[in-house]
């Protein structure tokens, strides 16, 4: 262990092993090395005799939830968009010719107490019990208009200059109401908050673009694919691709401890006894506890289920979302499903997820809008945990911090992070101008 690395990368969650990747394919020398003697960190997936350890201790599994090794139960469960960001990543790095993806059955928004799939095209609009007969048509137009722009195109513009133009002003030039800017800007475009309202309707056209044009692509029920066996598979596909470059990979390192120079700059990792000289480091907030901050927590039930999510018309896979003015909170709700058809789980079982940022220290009553939802629930497991964010300067000290996951159960504000820190680090952008097509597995 003791050589120099250009870069050392500590926690084998999903963002360390991006990087780790993306930084080896650059030629840069990488040792990556994690304290567990498994892949995958916070994002690990568990069968259902690791999940029981992990949140019931000792008890066993009932035998009539089936065979441990059937389960592949992701810890940070989120879809991946067709043509998103994070797929771009996969095909840049080759790492899809390791994974087979499938796509989702559905994607849901909860309104009124009920469940509707989410409308992303002007045709879908028309048919949607979402809205009313003038709401439709007004709605029609307003995706016509969003279908139909181009950013280098000045003539689909309307004489609007979107980066000036808050999605606020351009909703409202279609005259939509509170309703169905609430399932467009939550449900389409994804935004976790209001606050896009206020802020350039660019960034939103654009979100409701990629949704569409995801949709496009598997001619699915959803905008979503996800890999087979789960999200277990992408850290071990990044950690194949490392090793290829001849990135080093060490499990089962304890301590793992940072050593910085007089001046505050990292100049190595120790464990056992041995120090790794390196010029940087990457990884999760649990590596350098003294140089994050705690900004919330997340909420989440993890529920096993012998029946598909009531209303959704049976589907296999499915997201819902409830906006946050749904339920007169301050952040949205999100329930993941997955089975057997993603490989996840024996056939005729379902593994539900409903997560949220928490708001009190009571996940169960807080959860309960989801989990109603649910119908019969054949096992449940609460958890919480804490949300971190980086607070040192990178500039200064060499260490590049991921921060923690967040409710969302679809990843683009994960691959927003890995990017960023991937300039942070490198100075340089991704280029993800790829041919989409290389991850055509996903459609069998």
């Amino acid at each position: 262990m003791d050589e120099e690395y250009d870069v050392i990368v500590l926690g084998t969650g999903l963002k360390e092993c991006i990087l780790s990747g993306l930084l080896s394919v650059d030629g840069l020398k990488v040792l990556h090395m994690d304290r567990n003697d498994y892949y995958g960190g916070e994002s690990t997936s568990l069968n259902l005799n690791l999940l029981w350890k992990r949140f019931r201790e000792n008890d066993q599994p009932p035998p009539h939830l089936g065979a441990s090794r059937d389960y592949n139960v992701d810890m940070m469960p989120k879809f991946m968009m067709a043509n998103g960001t994070l797929v771009r990543v996969l095909i840049h790095t080759d790492v899809t010719k390791y994974l087979c993806f499938k796509a989702v059955d559905g994607s849901y928004v909860y309104n009124k107490g009920k469940v509707h799939k989410a409308p992303a095209t002007d045709m879908e609009a028309l048919k949607s019990p979402l809205m009313g007969l003038f709401e439709k048509r007004r709605a029609r137009k307003f995706f016509i208009y969003v279908q139909d722009y181009n950013e280098s195109d000045p003539k689909t513009h309307e004489g609007l200059d979107l980066t000036r133009v808050t999605t606020k002003e351009l909703i409202g030039k279609y005259g939509l109401d509170d309703n169905t800017i609430d399932f467009i800007g939550h449900a389409v475009a994804l935004h976790r908050d209001d606050r896009y309202l206020n802020e350039p309707a660019l960034d939103t056209v654009k979100r409701m673009k990629l949704y569409a044009e995801s949709l496009a692509r598997f001619q699915g029920g959803s905008p979503y694919i996800y890999p087979l066996y789960g999200l277990g598979e992408l850290p071990q596909a990044f950690a194949r691709l490392s090793a290829v470059y001849g990135g080093t990979y060490m499990l089962n390192k304890p301590e793992c401890k940072v050593e910085f120079d007089e001046e505050g700059k990292v100049v190595g990792v120790t464990s056992e006894g041995e120090t790794a000289k390196c010029k940087k480091v990457v990884c999760d907030p649990s590596y350098l506890p003294n140089k994050v901050r705690k900004v919330g927590k997340v909420a989440r039930a993890i529920c096993i289920l012998s029946h598909p999510i009531p209303n959704t018309n049976d589907s296999n896979s499915v997201q819902i979302i409830l906006p946050q003015k749904q339920l007169g909170r301050k952040s949205d709700m999100y329930v993941f499903c997955c089975s057997s058809s993603h490989n996840v789980a024996p056939k005729g079982k379902f593994i539900a997820f409903v997560s949220t940022e928490a708001e009190t220290n009571n996940p169960q009553s807080e959860l309960r809008p989801g989990i109603d939802l649910l119908g019969p629930v054949d096992e449940m497991f609460y958890d919480m945990y804490d949300r971190y964010v980086p607070v040192n300067e990178p500039s200064l000290d060499n260490c590049f911090i991921s921060t923690s996951y967040d409710a969302t159960t679809h990843f683009e504000s994960t691959v927003t992070d890995v990017l960023s820190m991937y300039t942070t680090i490198t100075g340089k952008a991704l280029d993800l101008s790829v041919d989409l097509s290389a991850a055509r597995a996903a459609e069998e």
